[in-house]
């Protein structure tokens, strides 16, 4: 059975990705801020927690997040994609004890690499909609404009501006590159070329995943 670590800077593309693997391989897509979103929304105690940890700017305890992943890992019989998670060595860690207590392990972690200002450039582009949530690139000068899709607002998340982004990319580098250091030394992991059409990444990571499973 399938069980990846899905890895990449913000805006690598991970969840275009993960959205092919999902329908190819048939596995399952965990994306922790979708979890973590989805928990606020329902107005649950714990989303109100969760809210008010995020609202200031802090981190949700490894704890509380790989609970709330045990959950739902239990409730699936399909492989798992872990999109966004884990960040820190620490998570990572606590992961692989997760897996173990579910009789599952990492299987794969693949890296999605990308230049950082490509990084910026994709990130500061990109437009979401308000409702039904799908995203596009769009030249950032230009004035906004409604979804093909359903005709919803589109808008600019609070953490897609350029100031926002380098930020990130600083975290990124800080906590969760040395997660590359602790999955090299496990013999499963690869990286793949983000620098590419979106089709010929997604052969990149089949080829991965095909030649792990032999």
């Amino acid at each position: 059975m399938m069980n990846i670590v899905l890895m990449g800077c913000p805006g690598a593309g991970k969840g275009t990705q993960s959205a092919k693997m999902q329908e190819k391989f048939h596995l399952y897509h965990i994306s922790t801020g979708d979890v973590l979103r989805a928990e606020i929304s329902k107005g649950t105690e714990l989303g109100k927690e969760i809210a008010g940890i995020i609202n200031k700017g802090n981190l949700v305890p490894d704890s509380l997040m790989i609970s709330m992943l045990e959950n739902i890992v239990k409730g699936t019989d399909k492989g798992i994609i872990f999109d966004g998670f884990p960040r820190t060595v620490a998570q990572a860690q606590a992961l692989d004890d997760m897996m173990k207590r579910l009789n599952r392990k990492i299987t794969q972690v693949i890296m999605i690499t990308l230049p950082e200002e490509e990084i910026i450039s994709r990130i500061t582009s990109r437009r979401q909609c308000k409702k039904c949530g799908e995203i596009y690139h769009v030249d950032p000068s230009a004035p906004m404009q409604t979804c093909k899709a359903c005709g919803g607002e589109l808008y600019t998340r609070a953490d897609d501006t350029a100031e926002r982004v380098k930020h990130r990319i600083e975290v990124y580098h800080q906590e969760t590159l040395p997660v590359k250091d602790y999955y090299q030394n496990s013999g499963v992991y690869k990286e793949v070329d983000g620098h590419q059409t979106p089709d010929q990444v997604f052969a990149e990571i089949s080829k991965v995943l095909e030649e792990g499973a032999k």
